[in-house]
C-alpha cells in the first residue's frame, strides 16, 4: 500500500542522469526503469521519483510541482529559481570536478579578451547568465539562444558560451577558451514550502546525508591488517598521518588488528610497504558510504 506521505523527487535526465542513478544506488536506493521511463520506480514507497531535464528542475521545484530535486547551479542561476539550496553534491557527468561554462572562439579568431567581442554575437544555451556576464563588464553584445551543436556555431557567430568539464570537445573542434563565465556544481534543492514540512524536510535531509556519504566513499577503500604488538609504531609511521586507525586486540595476545580508511590512489604503494614492515592478513575492500 502506498504511503500517504510522499516526497516528489526530481532526478535529472540527460547528461547527469547516469551519474545520478549510480550515485543514488551507491547511497542505498534501488532505481528501476531509470533509462526508459520518466516515472522510474524506487525501493522507497515514500519517494516518488520523476525524471526531468536539469534545465527545468529548478522551476518545477520552485513552483512546488516537485518537493526536491537534483540540478546544476548553472540552471538555478539561469532560471532565477526561488528554491532552498540544500547542499553541493561533488559529482558531474564525467568527473568529480566542477563544470564550467566558458567563452570560446575558434583558434584563428583575433579575440583574446571579452571586450574584443563588443558589438558581436554570442551563441549559447545559457542565455540569461551570459547576458548578465557581459552586462556586468559593460560589454554590448547580442546573445542568441543555441538549439544545440553550439561548438559548430562558433564559426557562424563571433563566440559561444559552452559547458565543459575536461575541454576535450572544445579542443576537438579547434576552439580556444577566452574566459570562464560561470562555474557550476551539482546541487540538491528543495521547494521552500516542502522544506517547512517536518516529514519532507527529514526525508530530504536523509537523502542529502546518504548522497554525500556515497560521494565521500567514491575514491576511498577500507584497509585491514594484523601486526605483532612490537611493530605498531613502525606500521603507524607508514600510514597517512591524517588518518586515525582503529587498533584492537586479537585472540592471540601477541597480535593487534588495525583498520583504517585510505585514499584509493595510495593503496598500491601503501600495501607493499605495510607487508615489508611486518603486516599480515592485509585486506582492502570498497566502501559504499563514508559518514563523518
Amino acid at each position: 500500500m502506498m504511503s500517504e506521505k510522499i516526497l516528489k523527487f526530481g532526478i535529472p535526465a540527460g547528461s547527469l542522469q547516469r551519474a545520478t542513478i549510480e550515485l543514488l544506488e551507491k547511497a542505498g536506493f534501488g532505481i528501476l526503469d531509470s533509462e526508459r521511463s520518466y516515472l522510474p520506480r524506487i525501493d522507497d514507497e515514500q519517494i516518488q521519483p520523476v525524471r526531468l531535464r536539469a534545465q527545468e528542475m529548478g522551476r518545477y521545484v520552485g513552483d512546488g510541482v516537485l518537493d526536491a530535486g537534483i540540478t546544476g547551479y548553472d540552471w538555478i542561476e539561469e532560471n532565477d529559481c526561488d528554491v532552498v539550496d540544500i547542499c553541493e553534491l561533488a559529482y558531474s557527468k564525467a568527473t568529480s570536478n566542477p563544470a564550467r561554462w566558458v567563452l570560446a572562439v575558434p583558434e584563428e579568431s583575433p579575440v583574446t579578451k571579452p571586450h574584443d567581442l563588443a558589438g558581436g554575437i554570442v551563441a549559447t544555451e545559457l542565455v540569461n547568465v551570459t547576458r548578465k556576464y557581459f552586462a556586468d563588464k559593460s560589454i554590448d553584445v547580442k546573445v542568441e539562444f543555441s538549439w544545440g551543436a553550439t561548438e559548430v556555431k562558433a564559426r557562424l557567430v563571433d563566440a559561444i558560451v559552452e559547458l565543459t568539464e575536461t575541454g576535450t570537445s572544445l579542443r576537438a573542434n579547434s576552439l580556444r577558451i577566452v574566459d570562464t563565465v560561470i562555474t557550476s556544481t551539482t546541487r540538491l534543492i528543495a521547494n521552500k514550502q516542502a522544506w517547512q514540512d517536518k516529514f519532507k524536510r527529514e526525508k530530504i535531509e536523509n537523502i542529502s546525508i546518504l548522497l554525500n556519504a556515497a560521494i565521500e566513499a567514491r575514491n576511498k577503500v577500507g584497509l585491514k591488517m594484523n601486526i605483532q604488538k612490537g611493530g605498531l609504531d613502525s606500521i603507524l609511521a607508514i600510514l597517512p598521518a591524517e588518518k586515525s586507525p582503529t587498533v584492537s586486540s586479537l585472540a592471540d595476545s601477541d597480535y593487534l588488528a588495525i583498520e583504517v580508511i585510505i585514499d584509493e590512489k595510495i593503496e598500491r604503494s601503501l600495501v607493499p610497504a605495510l607487508k615489508r614492515a611486518g603486516a599480515s592478513g592485509i585486506i582492502t575492500y570498497p566502501l559504499n558510504k563514508v559518514i563523518h
